[in-house]
């Protein structure tokens, strides 16, 4: 099963437990912060999503496997349903888990993605950690410098480097690179899963990310009949990290409509 970081609600729960779903490179321990702020009324739990932080190593990475593995933890938890935010990657596992196990799901909120396929491709950035010479790395600011040469992006690589555990000698990414890699036209894809989410959903975008067009709405729309749509102001495809007072504020307001 996926590794799990739990947060207790502060209280006694007055509301189901809240799962995240992480998206691509990164894992729940980047969710600490809103995890813990959204706990005051909920449990919640991070996910570890398979390949990547704590969790098992697996040959694929599709997102029928991926929403199988978030059902296997949501069982787990007891009751259900069960609240679910997913950004990203997360964000289409999350679909792909509403769309075919709905019973699970009391909310749905997704983070920053559309059930469509994507062109890009995010192979470079694997590619850019995988060739790091870790023998030669001690701390976080030398990993810093050798990822400065393949990745201009400050931000980015700090985000990256979060997966890097330095305790280890030598260190090791928390991430199954080259599964990732191999797997990218799946994680940037969509397995075009039919079906209908008739429970409320939000999808909740960046004003300054293209990942969610308004070309989109239809098809999000024909999938999730009861979807509602939000902007955070000033933010991207990392809205979570660039604005999370306000995508906090935004999903409990949600949440607990």
């Amino acid at each position: 099963m996926l590794a799990t970081i739990r947060h207790p609600a502060a209280t006694a729960p007055e509301a189901p437990t809240l799962v995240i779903a992480h998206g691509l490179y990164g894992s729940g321990r980047n969710w600490g912060v809103i995890a813990r702020r959204l706990a005051d009324r909920r449990e919640v739990v991070a996910v570890d999503m398979r390949n990547h932080g704590e969790s098992p190593r697996f040959p694929t990475q599709s997102y029928p496997e991926m929403a199988a593995d978030l059902a296997e933890v949501i069982e787990s938890l007891g009751p259900q349903p069960v609240d679910l935010l997913g950004h990203s990657m997360g964000g289409k596992a999350a679909m792909q888990l509403a769309l075919t196990r709905p019973e699970l799901i009391r909310r749905l909120v997704v983070a920053d993605i559309a059930p469509v396929a994507y062109a890009h491709d995010q192979t470079r950035n694997a590619r850019a950690m995988a060739e790091i010479d870790l023998s030669r790395i001690t701390t976080r600011a030398e990993a810093d410098a050798a990822l400065s040469a393949r990745i201009d992006d400050p931000a980015l690589r700090a985000f990256f480097l979060q997966s890097l555990d330095l305790r280890q000698r030598p260190p090791r990414w928390r991430l199954n690179l080259p599964v990732l890699e191999a797997e990218m036209p799946k994680i940037v894809g969509w397995p075009g899963t039919l079906g209908v989410f008739d429970h409320p959903a939000l999808f909740l975008t960046g004003a300054e990310s293209r990942y969610v067009l308004p070309e989109h709405r239809e098809t999000i729309r024909a999938l999730f009949p009861k979807a509602r749509f939000a902007k955070i102001p000033g933010a991207g495809h990392w809205l979570h990290a660039e604005k999370p007072r306000e995508f906090e504020e935004t999903v409990r307001v949600f949440l607990e409509a």
